[in-house]
């Protein structure tokens, strides 16, 4: 592979906004791919793909280059090289490269593989809040794959085609897909590409949902006619998956304190064609209470750390802090105290998170079931998907079940 500077420089400009600037990759990454029309898609997949693996590595690289934060722009070049010396890509001789030690820096990437939290790049809180919750074997594993390229998972609209239909429209163009064995509406692709600009994604016949993240609306239990709410929509991607399930048949009330992300979910159900979704922003305690005891189904989609879904998102590593971890796990204590009051009596309630700590999954629902709200349930299931095991996003999800009332 040979390097081309503009490619290059677009990559260290992105890695400094995203070390120094805390701005989001996913955010940096959009507007880089804008920077030059002449790009092919083999150009900008180069740009996404290298900032995403440094982002991902940053421990690792900078401990081999031996280089700390705040980065200067020399400091992104030296990153740039472990990086593209540990590829084996052959270095230009161009002035950021001059003097790169090329044997040091394997000799170094050896020497720090025998220490997990560098070797998988980590910083030292979580791997070692990670390895105490979930145990050292368990927690190596896991960090080993939340370090691997996620893969691009459809979910097929149901409302709008099959399985079939959808594999076959987007084999005539050129985009290979499989089936994934107990994800009934997942296409994976075979190699990454850009599904959005296809007519069988503006004409609302697929999202880009992962595996795990497929198997909450499942999980939900939902028929079609019932009253469902999802309490944290965000922009929708279950809701729209609970709303296909129902066959457009009764009603989705998507709730959220973020209206700008419910506006998203307008404009994604419109595409999708999904009639039965009714947006409410929650902007007081008012729109909980007026569906106190209405409910057929709930979904609690708890915010979390998010460390199961590392993999799309490897810039979270280094932006999340252990007094984070403590807020939200108090949020998520509360809102399945109040939320899970809309459950009429025989309904059913799901929570769930895109975390592999059993202190913000299992517990919290252990938690719930000796408070006060929480002896009305019952438990009926849980499911912990974790990403060595699943090849999907960590996700752990809970069924419970509130008693008729005698």
């Amino acid at each position: 592979m040979r390097l081309h500077r503009n490619l290059c420089f677009a990559t260290v400009d992105g890695l400094l906004q995203i070390f120094n600037e805390g701005q989001y990759a996913d955010k940096v990454v959009q507007q880089l791919l804008k920077r030059d029309k002449r790009w092919g898609s083999r150009d900008r997949g180069f740009v996404a793909e290298t900032t995403y693996d440094i982002v991902r590595w940053k421990r690792l690289y900078g401990e081999i280059a031996n280089v700390k934060e705040p980065f200067s722009r020399d400091d992104i070049w030296r990153l740039f090289a472990v990086w593209a010396t540990l590829k084996g890509i052959k270095l230009p001789d161009w002035k950021y490269f001059e003097g790169t030690p090329s044997r040091k820096i394997k000799g170094r990437f050896d020497e720090l593989s025998k220490i997990r939290k560098i070797k998988e790049s980590f910083s030292d809180w979580m791997d070692e809040l990670a390895s105490k919750e979930l145990g050292e074997t368990l927690w190596s594993k896991e960090a080993t794959a939340l370090n691997e390229q996620a893969d691009v998972i459809l979910r097929v609209n149901t409302l709008k085609s099959t399985k079939e239909k959808l594999q076959e429209e987007l084999f005539d163009l050129d985009i290979e897909t499989e089936f994934i064995k107990g994800y009934p509406e997942a296409l994976k692709l075979k190699e990454r590409g850009n599904v959005f600009t296809t007519e069988a994604f503006k004409k609302g016949f697929f999202e880009v949902q992962d595996a795990s993240s497929q198997l909450v609306a499942g999980f939900l239990d939902v028929k079609s006619g019932m009253k469902v709410v999802d309490t944290c929509a965000g922009a929708g991607g279950k809701t729209l998956h609970i709303a296909a399930l129902m066959e457009n048949k009764g009603q989705v009330i998507a709730m959220d304190i973020y209206e700008n992300k419910l506006r998203e979910l307008k404009r994604r159900a419109k595409r999708a064609g999904a009639h039965n979704i009714e947006m409410r922003v929650i902007d007081s305690t008012k729109p909980i209470k007026k569906l106190y005891d209405k409910a057929d189904r709930v979904l609690i989609d708890a915010p979390c750390s998010g460390l199961g879904v590392l993999r799309r998102n490897p810039d979270a590593k280094w932006k999340l802090q252990p007094e984070f971890i403590e807020k939200i796990k108090n949020t998520q204590a509360e809102i399945l105290n109040n939320y899970s009051k809309m459950v009429k009596p025989g309904g059913k309630l799901v929570y769930a998170t895109c975390s592999i700590l059993p202190s913000e999954n299992q517990e919290q629902v252990d938690k719930f079931l000796a408070s006060e709200n929480g002896k009305d349930f019952t438990f009926v299931k849980d499911k912990k998907v974790l990403a060595h095991e699943s090849g999907f996003d960590g996700f752990y999800m809970a069924l419970l079940e509130k008693r008729h009332s005698n």
